[in-house]
């Protein structure tokens, strides 16, 4: 029995990915209404999305004390979104939370060898909740 055949009979729903120059995976979402692209980062513990898209997700910024460290660099200043709405495909997920910093850092490095825009990360706390199963070699996940 194929993977998807058998993740697809337990409930699991199959999302494409699209995989980047830089060998980052992305898939494309629909983050309280609004088209963005994120990073598959099974080594991000939180998903996070870059400050400079708060406007665009319409997020709500809550105070944080937390500071931030990966991708490059550390002792980012954060904020919190919570209560958010995100749909990959028929996938949804509601009271969604993201940290919010700057993700210039992440952004200028896979800008020198793709041009695509990334909006954040969906990290493992998102992955982990949802079981998610990463198949590289058909370049799709399934979430249940």
């Amino acid at each position: 029995m194929q993977l998807r055949n058998l993740l697809e009979a337990k409930g699991f729903q199959r999302i494409v990915l699209r995989k980047m120059t830089t060998g980052h995976y992305t898939c494309r979402a629909i983050l309280n209404s609004k088209k963005g692209v994120f990073i598959i980062d099974t080594g991000a513990s939180a998903s996070c999305i870059d400050f400079d898209y708060v406007g665009l997700f319409n997020l709500i910024q809550e105070k944080s004390d937390i500071t931030a460290a990966g991708a490059g660099d550390s002792n980012m200043k954060t904020a919190l979104a919570s209560n958010n709405v995100l749909k990959l495909e028929d996938h949804q997920t509601k009271n969604m939370s993201f940290v919010l910093f700057d993700l210039s850092h992440v952004k200028k490095a896979i800008s020198m060898v793709d041009p695509s825009i990334v909006h954040g990360i969906l990290g493992a706390d998102y992955l982990k909740k949802h079981s998610a199963v990463l198949d590289y070699g058909r370049n799709c996940m399934y979430l249940k």
